[in-house]
């Protein structure tokens, strides 16, 4: 659990970072890489972490475990889509995985009985 926590703590504040500032210089694409890596990644540790609220499905993976797989999908869409110039995909994948991949998917993190809710309101 750490491991995802120290993973994707980093990404709020790249990602906003890379919405917010200039679009196609090397400092965003150098940025924009360890961002994309970060997220995959992530979400790719998050399927191992075993569902601590709602129903679970084969006795391991909840609902937000969907949001793993839309993030873990996106992210290559999202590349393939800057490498052969379409930026407006680029620009809607990205702002998509910002705000599921992070701000629903963080959101649901501060629910009573999940380990971010017990880290801040307990």
């Amino acid at each position: 659990m750490h491991t995802h926590l120290w993973t994707i703590s980093p990404c709020v504040l790249l990602g906003a970072y890379l919405l917010g500032f200039p679009k196609g210089t090397s400092f965003h694409k150098r940025l924009g890489k360890g961002y994309m890596f970060l997220m995959f990644f992530s979400s790719f540790i998050s399927l191992f972490l075993e569902a601590q609220v709602g129903p679970q499905f084969l006795n391991h993976f909840g609902w937000i475990h969907i949001l793993s797989v839309v993030t873990m999908g996106t992210v290559p869409v999202s590349i393939f889509a800057v490498r052969n110039g379409n930026i407006k995909r680029h620009q809607r994948t990205m702002v998509l995985l910002y705000f599921t991949g992070l701000l629903v998917a963080g959101g649901f993190t501060l629910f009573p009985g999940r380990f971010l809710h017990r880290v801040f309101f307990a």
